[in-house]
């Protein structure tokens, strides 16, 4: 286990997961966006989640784990995380990949990342779930309501355009401004509608 922080101890606790899927500057945003609302974070990344970051993004998987309060192997199944008594807020798996979501949804965790989750189902803590393919077919789709009936919250990473995002990163930080919406946090750079959309279009037109 590695530490950044170790003096953040009353600090309310969030477990970030990133696997192997494209889109892994959700989660590096999500360990940010976490440090900027005061959530200890705890990473855990998979074998081809570090593969990637080094496809999608100029850092390393050292420096991604350093954004992090915690981080872990994935292979460390005696970490914090793993246990239930471990009291954190929950946990948001970003990206998701299918092979993961599959493992979450079966409960036959292999990984120190997938474990993790399952514990959030089984003590009832919100679980957030970016899963990243698509198309879809009829087997993705089942195991998302197997999911959702077990309790977790299947969130794509969909853009919302009507944010009129102007750059890579307005998309991104939207998404992981909603997925932070599910712990209670308003992270600053979401523009919501009916707040900071709607009235100000109304106001231009009047």
């Amino acid at each position: 286990m590695a530490t950044r922080n170790p003096g953040k101890d009353k600090a309310e606790r969030l477990v970030i997961g990133l696997s192997g899927a494209s889109g892994v500057a959700y989660g590096i945003r999500l360990l940010e966006a976490a440090r900027d609302l005061g959530m200890e974070s705890h990473l855990v990344m998979t074998k081809p989640a570090e593969m990637t970051i080094g496809y999608e993004t100029e850092l390393t998987p050292k420096q991604v784990a350093a954004k992090a309060d915690h981080s872990y192997a994935i292979t460390d199944i005696a970490a914090p995380i793993a246990s239930g008594s471990f009291k954190t807020a929950g946990m948001i798996v970003a990206p998701c990949s299918v092979r993961t979501m599959s493992e979450i949804a079966t409960g036959v965790t292999t990984s120190l990342l997938t474990r993790a989750a399952d514990v959030m189902l089984k003590e009832r803590r919100p679980l957030v779930l970016m899963v990243r393919e698509t198309p879809l077919h009829v087997g993705h789709l089942r195991t998302m309501t197997q999911l959702a009936e077990m309790g977790a919250i299947i969130m794509p990473p969909v853009p919302s355009f009507y944010a009129e995002p102007k750059t890579l990163r307005d998309l991104v930080d939207h998404m992981v401004g909603r997925a932070l919406d599910f712990f209670g946090h308003e992270w600053p750079d979401v523009k919501r509608w009916g707040e900071d959309i709607a009235k100000s279009r109304r106001k231009k037109k009047s």
